[in-house]
């Protein structure tokens, strides 16, 4: 199983995912049109040499190299809304006192805000049904740490990732249905689908701006606010585990939190290092860890036992290292898949420790 750039030749592939992922996940919008745009872009950036980010996106697949099966998607944004905005709603706390009547009450309320503007964006993961349970979500999700921990220059200092709030297999969303409903007079799938197209200027001229107390939504509608679908749990569990936090700032549209974390926070780019690599037959023993390869155009990264030696390199096996594209001497990143696992990593290695 390997982590690498999609190219155009995936686009079926991808489309077949879209198709089982449901409503929810705004980034992959079931439409050929808008998924070639967003594939041509991330060739183009991989090719581009970036002096200042901007909007640049990578897009990767997770591909089952004995199947010849795309298995995975995952992305980054460099960062949001540079060109069109980007909106959020802060949960906030309105204030009404009345010292004549003794009375002082507080409320929670949404704030739409662009906040997030310029930030770094983890989006549109989505692994096959068929893969989950394993190793292959954390290898989806992580690997995208050591392209950033590869590449920090092409990205914010902070990063985020919107997490799919809750809705139920029919599309429907508690908190579209007792808010944005009103203003949209749409279904939340159609809304969620013009926004995975490129299509966000309705927001803006749609949306009310002022302050929105939670207590005129429904129970149900409140009680979702900030809370994830039940497919994206284990996402949001990964993403806490490397250092990523709820800071009161949640989707527009189905109040699903983002999460956030400034880039050398998290953990797995702050212990991840670069070491020269030796290949062996096969690793039975050794410490499971991401690893990828520290080309830019051909990025890939893989799950597999290290064992590490004391003149300060890595071994892997043979498979890995045809998977990851490396020969013998080359340097590859390196980090334990697990928090807490390789906490002493950098001090073994020679190389450079992020």
């Amino acid at each position: 199983m390997v982590i690498r750039p999609t190219t155009l030749a995936d686009i079926p592939a991808i489309e077949s995912l879209i198709s089982i992922a449901g409503v929810g996940i705004t980034t992959l919008a079931n439409n050929r049109a808008s998924l070639q745009h967003r594939v041509g872009l991330s060739l183009a950036s991989f090719q581009k040499t970036v002096s200042k980010r901007g909007e640049e996106q990578y897009l990767f697949v997770l591909e089952d190299t004995a199947k010849e099966h795309i298995a995975g998607i995952c992305a980054i944004t460099a960062g949001v809304g540079l060109t069109e905005a980007f909106y959020s709603y802060r949960i906030g706390t309105e204030v009404h006192a009345s010292k004549a009547l003794k009375v002082h009450k507080t409320f929670p309320a949404l704030h739409l805000c662009n906040d997030y503007t310029g930030y770094t964006e983890l989006g549109s993961l989505y692994l096959d049904p068929d893969y989950r349970g394993g190793i292959y979500g954390k290898l989806l999700s992580k690997s995208r740490f050591l392209f950033l921990a590869q590449f920090p220059e092409r990205f914010a200092e902070k990063v985020i990732a919107e997490l799919r709030g809750v809705s139920n297999n029919s599309g429907y969303s508690p908190f579209w249905e007792s808010l944005g409903k009103h203003f949209f007079s749409m279904k939340y799938s159609e809304a969620d689908y013009l926004v995975g197209i490129g299509n966000r200027s309705f927001i803006a001229e749609l949306m009310p701006h002022q302050p929105i107390y939670t207590l005129f939504l429904s129970n149900e509608a409140q009680r979702v606010i900030g809370e994830v679908h039940k497919n994206t749990l284990p996402a949001r569990k990964i993403l806490e585990r490397e250092g990523f936090q709820y800071e009161g700032y949640v989707d527009i549209f189905d109040a699903g939190p983002t999460l956030e974390c400034r880039l050398k926070d998290i953990r797995a780019v702050r212990k991840s290092s670069t070491m020269n690599v030796t290949i062996t037959k096969e690793t039975s023993d050794g410490e499971l860890c991401l690893v990828s390869s520290t080309r830019l155009r051909d990025f890939r990264c893989s799950v597999t036992k290290a064992k590490f030696n004391a003149l300060g390199s890595v071994e892997i096996d043979k498979q890995t290292a045809a998977d990851l594209m490396i020969s013998p001497g080359e340097s590859v990143r390196i980090v334990g898949l697990e928090p807490r696992s390789l906490s002493d990593l950098g001090d073994r290695s020679e190389g450079k420790t992020v």
